[in-house]
């Protein structure tokens, strides 16, 4: 393998390839791998070359803004519209004027063709049909509570900390047992347990 290897790569088509496998989410090894390079080697061009690193960082930002924005549309419910394209007849005015437009613009480009073969070909190039939408169906996705939890413990960590942590903050209070393997519902047994032995003295 040349010495010179990474300049390669350093060249804009390649480095398109390297944003591309980041954007589709291969991991440094498996771009080493793609290149013909250890994990390593990889590494130490990420120092040494900035074109190299901000390619793959580029392609996994992308890459990460697109799965934020459609966790983002799953957790508050999103429509989609399906198209359906045919194939339909043009109308026939749009038609003539485009042949017509076609072969005078085929003449100026040969000036000796006769007319009625600029005619003929105008005749034969112009499309008769094109494609257009003639049905659209939406579809209702309705908010999903798992991505929404994901996306507040991630986003919200203040207000929608994990059951787990609320456990420990209280067990640290109480200077008592660790009741961080407590579910919220245990914990709420006790808690009620303990006002009804308030209320019985």
């Amino acid at each position: 393998m040349g010495k010179t290897l990474y300049k390669t790569w350093q060249e804009a088509d390649h480095l398109a390839m390297l944003q591309g496998w980041a954007h589709d989410g291969l991991t440094d090894e498996q771009i080493a791998h793609n290149i013909g390079i250890r994990r390593t080697t990889l590494y130490d061009w990420k120092k040494r070359y900035p074109d190299i690193a901000d390619a793959l960082k580029h392609g996994k930002e992308v890459s990460d803004y697109e799965v934020e924005n459609a966790l983002f549309k799953r957790a508050i419910g999103m429509v989609t519209v399906d198209e359906v394209t045919e194939l339909i007849s043009r109308n026939e005015a749009a038609i003539k004027l485009d042949r017509v437009a076609y072969a005078k613009k085929y003449r100026e480009e040969h000036p000796d063709t006769p007319y009625a073969y600029a005619a003929q070909l105008a005749k034969a190039k112009v499309p008769t049909q094109e494609l257009a939408v003639t049905r659209k169906t939406k579809h209702e996705l309705p908010p999903d509570t798992t991505a929404q939890i994901f996306w507040l413990k991630n986003r919200r960590p203040d207000l929608w900390r994990d059951r787990r942590e609320v456990a420990n903050q209280v067990s640290g209070h109480l200077d008592g047992p660790d009741m961080s393997h407590l579910t919220t519902a245990q914990l709420m047994a006790i808690a009620n347990a303990e006002v009804d032995d308030d209320d019985d003295g």
